[in-house]
C-alpha cells in the first residue's frame, strides 16, 4: 500500500462539523473527529503498511481471517495456532512492528480525552483492512493487561455498520453506521462489551477506494 492509493489529500472530506453521540454508559461516537488531521493520518498509514504489509492471520483453529491486518506501536496483536496475544515483533519479518506514528498517538489521546478518558497513551494499534463482504464477528477486547484503559477505533474509507452489545455475547446489540473520520471510544462500564462489524458493502470511497480501514488503539502492555 502506498500513499498514491489514497487519492488526492482533499478527496472525501466531509465539511459537516464534528459532533458526539453517546451510545452506552462509557461508549461514545465522535463523528468526523479524525477529519481535521486526515492528510497526516493517511500518510502515516501508508508508511506503516509499507513497512509491515497487511496479511490475513490464522485463528487458533487454523482458519484464515477474512480481514487483512497489520500493527504499529511497541506491541502488535497477533493470532496463530498458539492463540491470540500481543507480540513486540512482526511474525512475518521477525522485526519490531513499525513505531507508532505521532499522528496516530496524538489522535488516540485526543479522542480518548474527548470521550472522558484523559491520559490515554496507546502502545498498540491494530490496523484492519476490510474488502467488501468482509466482517468482524462479535468479540471482546480482553487481551490487554489494564482493562481500565479505553479502546479507541478510527474508521476510514467505506462506511460500515458497527455492532455494540453488552458484557454477554447474547446481549442485544445496537447498530451504528460509521463513516470516514468517525471515532468510537469505549471504556469504564463498557470496556468489555461485545462489538463487531457487519459485512462491508460494495463501494468506492474517494480516498481509500473499495475498502474500509480501521485503526484500533489500545494500551496493551
Amino acid at each position: 500500500m502506498t500513499l498514491d492509493l489514497f487519492g488526492p489529500p482533499e478527496a472525501g472530506i466531509d465539511p459537516t462539523p464534528p459532533w458526539r453521540e453517546d451510545i452506552a454508559p462509557g461508549a461514545v461516537l465522535l463523528r468526523r473527529h479524525a477529519l481535521a488531521g486526515m492528510d497526516e493520518l493517511l500518510a502515516a498509514l501508508a508508511a506503516v503498511a509499507a513497512a509491515a504489509p497487511f496479511r490475513c492471520m490464522v485463528t487458533p483453529g487454523g482458519l484464515a481471517m477474512s480481514v487483512g491486518m497489520t500493527n504499529c506501536g511497541a506491541l502488535g496483536w497477533v493470532s496463530d495456532c498458539h492463540g491470540y496475544r500481543y507480540a513486540p515483533c512482526d511474525p512475518d519479518s521477525g522485526r519490531p512492528w513499525p513505531a507508532m506514528p505521532p499522528a496516530f498517538a496524538r489522535l488516540a489521546a485526543e479522542a480518548a480525552a474527548a470521550a472522558g478518558f484523559a491520559g490515554f497513551a496507546a502502545d498498540a494499534c491494530l490496523i484492519n483492512s476490510y474488502a467488501p463482504g468482509t466482517r468482524l464477528s462479535l468479540h471482546q477486547d480482553k487481551n490487554e493487561r489494564d482493562l481500565r484503559q479505553p479502546i479507541v477505533t478510527v474508521s476510514l474509507g467505506l462506511p460500515a455498520t458497527f455492532l455494540f452489545g453488552g458484557p454477554r455475547r447474547e446481549d442485544r446489540t445496537t447498530r451504528h453506521l460509521l463513516t470516514h473520520g468517525d471515532v468510537a471510544v469505549w471504556g469504564g462500564p463498557a470496556r468489555l462489551h461485545f462489538h463487531g462489524v457487519l459485512p462491508v458493502r460494495e463501494g468506492d470511497h474517494p480516498v481509500l477506494g473499495p475498502r474500509r480501514v480501521s485503526l484500533t488503539f489500545r494500551k496493551a502492555g
